[in-house]
């Protein structure tokens, strides 16, 4: 995923030909407010950014005969409390090598931390310290997620004042996808609406 398509994730396109941004933030407006950037979405940038590391590093280790990143997706894509014992000695294992996979997955799971701050204030000024030190390393994939979040830090931190997510509204997407899959496509339009009232409107079908 190239930086025009990371931008494409919260709604910009950033242009290749521009030079990196400055480490000035944006101001934040009002209209910033009512933005919330979903917090899942930015960590699944993150996670792929490590992945995209991973991969990169792995292809290199092979070249050399060192398969000690082969088969670690789920250990560093995985939450560590999802981990059994064995993965999570594995991992371990890994992660005190200081490979560059170990240290974009740490970036990674600094960024977590973003999401337990209690106001968009204290949660910005976390972000800015966390820009900073992932812009001075060699990560190119984290670099490119920080500099995304960067655009649009005030959408993002916003997370923190008002707690929501769309996570609703998808799962309810994925549903009505799944209606439509079922049959191979509504080409009635009407046919397809009454369908999404039925399995996600809750009827009650118990005669009274």
């Amino acid at each position: 995923m190239d930086e025009n398509t990371t931008g494409k994730a919260f709604g910009h396109r950033r242009n290749a030909s521009e030079n990196p941004p400055s480490l000035a933030f944006p101001r934040r407006t009002r209209m910033d407010q009512k933005i919330v950037h979903d917090r899942f979405h930015v960590m699944k940038l993150a996670s792929e950014a490590v992945d995209k590391v991973r991969r990169s590093e792995h292809r290199k280790l092979k070249a050399d005969g060192d398969d000690r990143l082969a088969r670690s997706r789920y250990l560093l894509l995985s939450g560590q409390e999802s981990l059994t014992d064995a993965q999570q000695e594995r991992f371990e294992a890994i992660y005190s090598q200081e490979l560059k996979t170990g240290k974009a997955w740490a970036y990674k799971e600094m960024l977590r931390d973003l999401w337990h701050h209690e106001d968009a204030a204290s949660a910005t000024a976390y972000c800015k310290d966390w820009y900073k030190r992932v812009i001075h390393t060699k990560l190119t994939p984290i670099k490119k997620v920080a500099r995304t979040i960067r655009e649009r830090l005030p959408n993002v931190v916003s997370y923190c004042t008002h707690r929501i997510t769309n996570a609703v509204a998808e799962g309810m997407n994925s549903k009505i996808m799944s209606i439509k899959r079922r049959v191979g496509g509504y080409h009635n339009p009407e046919n397809f609406k009454t369908a999404i009232y039925f399995y996600c409107g809750g009827p009650d079908l118990y005669p009274r």
